[in-house]
């Protein structure tokens, strides 16, 4: 069996806030900071558990999102592709690229002018890179990072979020269209990669995506699919999780995708999340693979 995500870099929660909201899920700005800090050790437990490799790193101290390391960059082998964030996260950037050369890494930026999320919007399974645009990134970003790593790119993009009249709309801190799946990991999430003969493993909600990226997840064969609910990815954050191919570390609250999974022979790990949701992210955005 081919193992995926062996080493993933995390920060930490101490600087964690939702002050600025910059996603439709920062509905509440009182975060438990004490809950937070514990929730993501509980997060680093599991994946130790399931046998992941962490790479520790402070978080920097003037951005609320700094525990979401998944959002720094796109890495493959010693190349990494730095992301670039919405206003409230510019510092991320710089800090980001610093602790990815102190690992090795050879960072490369994306062409000025242009959005990208890192992995948030880019997941690798095997050779394949499953990439959302429309929201933090764009698809010229999108097909920079692609090229530059070796993936072969699926170009896809979720659902926007609309107001009473049906009209897409923007956030009012970033400036940038919205929607409540902003980055593909809250929409897919890739559960094996291929192997030989046999075809990697993702799981996906359909009502996420647009008709035409339906059509594309559709037809791709080359994959295996586990539909999830609309409830369970938006109320549960059920997709935003990470898989060894053999271990998945998932939300507590998403029973249909933990039996699904548990049906296809994997081991289900499920730390409890409740304060760094409130800033609209997850399990899977606590960590960058680094491999």
């Amino acid at each position: 069996m081919t193992l995926i995500n062996h080493t993933v870099l995390m920060s930490d929660a101490l600087h964690f806030s939702a002050e600025q909201a910059i996603n439709p899920y920062y509905d509440d700005q009182n975060v438990d900071l004490s809950k937070a800090i514990l929730e993501h050790h509980f997060i680093t437990e599991a994946l130790s558990t399931a046998g992941i490799t962490i790479a520790d790193v402070p978080s920097p101290i003037d951005s609320q999102d700094g525990v979401y390391t998944a959002n720094w960059a796109l890495v493959r082998g010693d190349k990494a592709v730095l992301a670039r964030l919405p206003d409230v996260r510019k510092a991320e950037e710089e800090y980001a690229r610093q602790v990815l050369e102190q690992l090795g890494k050879t960072v490369y930026s994306v062409p000025k002018g242009l959005k990208f999320s890192g992995q948030g919007d880019a997941l690798a399974c095997g050779n394949f890179l499953f990439c959302g645009q429309g929201y933090r990134s764009d698809e010229k970003a999108q097909a920079f990072a692609a090229k530059k790593l070796g993936y072969e790119r699926i170009q896809l993009q979720t659902v926007p979020e609309l107001d009473d009249d049906g009209v897409p709309m923007k956030n009012a801190v970033s400036g940038w269209a919205d929607s409540f799946f902003y980055d593909i990991d809250l929409a897919l999430s890739v559960i094996k990669a291929p192997e030989d003969d046999k075809k990697g493993l993702i799981a996906y909600c359909h009502e996420a995506f647009t008709p035409e990226s339906q059509k594309i997840l559709a037809e791709f064969n080359g994959v295996e699919k586990i539909r999830v609910s609309f409830e369970e990815a938006t109320r549960a954050f059920a997709c935003n999780l990470i898989s060894t191919g053999k271990t998945v570390i998932m939300s507590a609250h998403a029973p249909k995708l933990k039996t699904s999974l548990e049906t296809h022979g994997l081991t289900v790990l499920t730390p409890e999340v409740a304060e760094l949701a409130k800033g609209g992210g997850y399990i899977r955005c606590t960590t960058l693979t680094i491999d």
